[in-house]
């Protein structure tokens, strides 16, 4: 687990919580019932999407929009979908991109914020293809200080795996993880963090950077 960031998962979730009762903004609500799961909750209903997205077109109809929610156990009554599906489909096309929908849920950050995330990416992806893998990790990432790599429980690469397994999605985990997942994470852990400046001291102790 990432220093600090289980307390921050838990502050935020709870945050989330205490904010759905007060919000009566429909995107506002979605991206709540996400951040109550805490930091992956945005990137986890995004797997769902995708999962559903059968001819790869990376667009919803109402209808595949309204079976991801209820997949996922989004509490929403129809009234409710339909008003944010529209806020969506822009064009009025009668279906939404679900990658400006998942941008446009993430909380908002900084562009400070968004550079720190950018720059623990870079360092992390060693061979610099845009994704995050276990063998980008072996050059940056020490298992062997790893409790259960030093009991003999793990593997290396299990230490790895469980590493990545942190921003990967938990329903499909194919421990790769594209700079898309590592933003959807961090957006979650920054609307715990209010400071632009504590959230920077915090990636770089976390990365060295």
């Amino acid at each position: 687990q990432m220093p600090g960031t289980a307390r921050h998962d838990r502050e935020m979730a709870i945050q989330a919580q205490r904010n759905l009762s007060k919000t009566t903004d429909p995107v506002e609500r979605l991206r709540l019932q996400c951040l109550a799961r805490g930091s992956a909750g945005i990137k986890g209903l995004g797997r769902v999407f995708r999962i559903m997205d059968d001819n790869n077109s990376r667009t919803l109809d109402f209808k595949e929009f309204v079976k991801g929610l209820s997949d996922y156990a989004v509490m929403i009554d129809k009234e409710e979908a339909q008003e944010i599906f529209r806020i969506f489909d822009k064009d009025g096309s009668g279906t939404i991109d679900f990658d400006e929908f998942l941008v446009t849920l993430r909380p908002p950050m900084s562009k400070a914020r968004k550079e720190i995330i950018m720059q623990a990416f870079r360092k992390l992806d060693k061979t610099g293809d845009g994704i995050i893998t276990i063998e980008d990790l072996r050059e940056v990432y020490n298992a062997k200080h790893h409790p259960k790599y030093q009991n003999g429980e793990w593997t290396e690469d299990q230490v790895f795996r469980a590493f990545l397994d942190n921003f990967d999605s938990p329903y499909d985990k194919d421990g790769k993880v594209t700079i898309e997942e590592f933003m959807n994470y961090y957006a979650g852990v920054s609307a715990s963090i209010d400071t632009d400046v504590y959230f920077i001291i915090m990636m770089k102790n976390a990365w060295k950077l």
